[in-house]
C-alpha cells in the first residue's frame, strides 16, 4: 500500500474520504510513565499536592483524544462516540499503565485519537507531578488494536500488558472515566 497523505507531487494532502462508507471503527492504544517511588505511592493514596492525578489525566486523555485534529496536520475532526482512559499501576515497576479506547462510526479510523488520549494523559501525570520527580519518563506508547474500516481488524500481540489491562486485575486497580 502506497501513502496516501501525499500528492502526485509529493505534498503533504488530507486523504480524501468523501467517498468512503461510514462503518463502526475502534481503536485502543496503550502507554506509560515510570515514576519513583514517592511519586507512585502519593499517586496511589491520593495525596499529590495537585489533586486526583488518574481522574484529571483521565479527563485529559479524553479531550485530547476529542481534539487531535486540532493537533495532527492531517487529522481529520471526527464525532467521537465514545472514549475510556483507563489506568494500571504496576507496584513493581513503579509504572503507570495507561490505555485509551476510542470509537466512532464514520469514514476514517480512530487510532490517532486513540493514540493522542494516551499521549495527554501521561503527559497529564507527569505535569501533575513534577514538583516531586523530574525524571518521570514517558514511553511505550503503540497502538494495541484498531477495528472496522477497509483495512479491517489489527492487533499487536507481540505486547500484552494492554490486553491483561482490558480484563482487569485486583491487584492493580484502575480508574476509569467514560465519555459519551
Amino acid at each position: 500500500m502506497g501513502f496516501t497523505h501525499f500528492d502526485e507531487n509529493g505534498k503533504a494532502v488530507m486523504v480524501d474520504v468523501t467517498d468512503k462508507p461510514e462503518t463502526a471503527r475502534e481503536a485502543t492504544a496503550t502507554g506509560k510513565i515510570l515514576v519513583d517511588r514517592e511519586v507512585f505511592q502519593a499517586i496511589k493514596a491520593g495525596t499529590v499536592g495537585k489533586g486526583d492525578v488518574l481522574g484529571v489525566a483521565a479527563t485529559a486523555g479524553i479531550m485530547g483524544a476529542k481534539r487531535t485534529s486540532e493537533l495532527i496536520p492531517m487529522c481529520h475532526i471526527l464525532p467521537i462516540t465514545n472514549c475510556k482512559v483507563n489506568f494500571d499501576m504496576d507496584v513493581d515497576e513503579c509504572a503507570v499503565y495507561c490505555t485509551c479506547t476510542v470509537k466512532v462510526t464514520g469514514k476514517t479510523g480512530v487510532e490517532m485519537e486513540a493514540l493522542t488520549g494516551v499521549s495527554i494523559a501521561l503527559l497529564t501525570i507527569y505535569d501533575m507531578c513534577k514538583a516531586m520527580d523530574k525524571t518521570m519518563e514517558i514511553g511505550e506508547i503503540y497502538l494495541v488494536k484498531k477495528t472496522g474500516g477497509k483495512s479491517g481488524d489489527v492487533s499487536d500481540r507481540r505486547r500484552s500488558r494492554a490486553a491483561e489491562h482490558e480484563e482487569g486485575s485486583a491487584a492493580h486497580p484502575k480508574k476509569e472515566l467514560n465519555v459519551l
